[in-house]
């Protein structure tokens, strides 16, 4: 058996009817693993490398167990996330919980019959660049909301928190209204009659 990971359980049916009794299609319900959301930072700097550190996601315990007890029974594990950093980094978390075994990526862009099985016949291993990419953005939403964030609201009593999207949007109004501020109105043409 062939067991086909999808991230989300809507696509599995359409999926399954595409791929025949040889495959087993289960989804990982979206993220699995994530920086924990309480205690520290969970993002050290060793030896010029950041290095987060990933805890399961609680409420994909259950589903995290179904895929395991599925893969235990597997000839293959195919990753079949959405086409994007995030589904790459899910594919990557999936892997990393499941354990030592070969896995491969599949990524289709359309569900249908003849996307999938092209997807199925160019199976590859996952892009660490994809993953990285996604794991650069998570810690840094981590450190600046975590750093940021508290310091903000010490200033404020109406701040709530200050994101790594938010933050540079925030200072490019203020800059822009400093500048504005900044102008004085000077005639450039006098008319007379």
């Amino acid at each position: 058996m062939k067991l086909v990971i999808v991230e989300s359980p809507n696509k599995v049916g359409k999926i399954k009817g595409f791929l025949g009794p040889d495959y087993r299609v289960a989804a990982s319900f979206g993220h699995v693993r994530d920086l924990p959301a309480t205690g520290d930072l969970a993002v050290k700097f060793e030896g010029g490398k950041i290095v987060p550190t990933y805890v399961p996601i609680e409420r994909s315990a259950r589903h995290i167990k179904e895929l395991s007890e599925l893969a235990k029974k597997a000839d293959e594990v195919l990753l079949a996330t959405d086409p994007d950093r995030e589904g790459e980094a899910i594919a990557w978390h999936v892997s990393r919980l499941l354990g030592e075994r070969k896995y491969s990526r599949v990524v289709f862009r359309s569900i249908t019959k003849a996307e999938v099985q092209k997807a199925m016949a160019g199976a590859r291993p996952l892009d660490q660049h994809l993953v990285d990419a996604q794991q650069a953005r998570r810690v840094l939403d981590r450190v600046v909301g975590w750093v940021v964030s508290p310091t903000l609201r010490q200033v404020s009593k109406d701040a709530r928190s200050a994101g790594r999207v938010q933050s540079v949007a925030v200072r490019l109004v203020a800059e822009r209204e400093k500048e504005i501020k900044k102008h004085s109105v000077v005639d450039y043409f006098v008319l007379s009659a």
